[in-house]
């Protein structure tokens, strides 16, 4: 499958500058996608645009991928308000994170290239900027943005000049990267393209030259119905400190069967016949979610590798199987456990159900044991006792607490 056939089939296709997509398909090209660190982790809100990186690498593209640790400091503009400003320490940590993810998720080459435009930014001087990059756009031009005139409309908020600047500052990084490493190709997701072609205009009038954006869409949630992000609330990171390997594994169990071929495009390295043998095996009996089962493997095993895949799914079938016996867990298990549920120390079970928010109150924790709706390790129990460590408690069907 060409490259172009892939994006297509995968759903990687939205607005681009290519005269035909099938120009993707010649000679590979160097690209770039970069993020600024405004937290120390991606979310799957970006694991799209990461695999559609990682659709390139496998093609033969150079991959170039930048961290705003500038564009950071300023804030990419939303539709709403002005973004809170984050502190240069905080920045250079979220950098560090953000870029070993990058590489991991895209299988990217173990020297791909890591940049950070504070590292040009920090040599331009104010002046010269304005002089090359600044008349280089018209006002018109720069308040038809959208987000702009959302931002400066009736009942909008308003924009500093900062975050007014920031499409120019992220032009003059695809203009930096095409002088110095021949990058003439972004890739981005959708919002963001109109940044992208701010750099495509400034190499035809500085340099003379074509460059060329690509953008994949903005994956919509099917469950909440909104965009994957942490401005949307709903955010599920790549970094397992965040969002444990465990709830993450869920995540992708809990989608539904009409989201099934569009994740599997989207979030894995499934190929057609592959995903047909899938499809056509949940299809069977769609209550066995063996569908969902292996999208929640195969996006875990991309992100977290398959080791930690192996541990999600195997817990899972613990947690939800008839019995339960610690002894069957080893240490590791253990820890993910406590990283994925509330933990307490040893104690008399209504004071831990209460300690972990299984029950409100001792008097809540008495009714759900006389209703029969708690079990320890497996067994259903109906009295206050002692809990020794490891224990693993469990109300009703998918509430749970460990005891360690």
């Amino acid at each position: 499958m060409k490259l172009s056939e892939e994006l297509q089939w995968r759903g990687f296709f939205a607005e681009h500058t290519l005269e035909n997509v099938s120009d993707l398909d010649k000679a590979p090209r160097n690209f770039y996608w970069g993020t600024d660190p405004s937290a120390d982790s991606l979310h799957i809100g970006h694991l799209a645009a990461l695999m559609m990186c990682a659709c390139f690498v496998r093609h033969g593209y150079t991959p170039y991928y930048l961290v705003g640790g500038a564009t950071g400091q300023i804030g990419d503009p939303k539709d709403t308000v002005e973004r809170d400003l984050k502190g240069l320490d905080e920045i250079e940590h979220n950098k560090a994170a953000l870029a070993k993810q990058i590489v991991r998720v895209t299988h990217s080459p173990a020297d791909t290239k890591i940049l950070d435009n504070y590292d040009w930014f920090s040599q331009v001087k104010f002046l010269p900027f304005l002089r090359e990059i600044g008349k280089a756009f018209s006002m018109t031009q720069l308040l038809d943005r959208q987000f702009v005139q959302k931002r400066i409309g009736e009942g909008g908020s308003g924009i500093s000049y900062a975050e007014f600047s920031y499409t120019l500052i992220q032009g003059y990084d695809f203009l930096h990267l095409f002088r110095e490493h021949n990058v003439d190709l972004q890739l981005c997701g959708a919002d963001q393209y109109g940044n992208c072609t701010s750099g495509i205009h400034l190499i035809k009038r500085l340099e003379n030259a074509k460059a060329d954006a690509y953008s994949c869409p903005l994956i919509i949630d099917k469950v909440t119905g909104r965009k994957f992000g942490k401005s949307e609330g709903n955010a599920v990171w790549l970094d397992a400190d965040k969002t444990s390997i465990f709830d993450f594994y869920q995540f992708w169990l809990n989608q539904s069967d009409d989201a099934l071929e569009e994740y599997f495009k989207y979030f894995t390295f499934v190929m057609p016949e592959e995903l047909d043998e899938i499809l056509a095996k949940h299809n069977e009996n769609p209550a066995a979610r063996y569908g969902q089962k292996r999208l929640g493997y195969l996006v875990t095993e991309v992100v977290h590798g398959s080791e930690a895949a192996k541990q999600a799914e195997k817990l899972t079938d613990f947690l939800f199987g008839k019995e339960q016996d610690l002894s069957e867990l080893d240490s590791n298990d253990i820890e993910l456990l406590a990283k994925s549920f509330p933990t307490t120390a040893p104690g008399k079970l209504v004071d831990v159900l209460v300690a972990t928010e299984l029950a409100s109150s001792k008097g809540e924790a008495r009714k759900l044991l006389s209703g029969n709706a708690i079990s320890v390790n497996g067994a259903k129990i109906t009295e206050d006792c002692d809990l020794a460590a490891p224990s693993l408690i469990k109300r009703g069907k998918n509430k749970f607490a460990l005891v360690k």
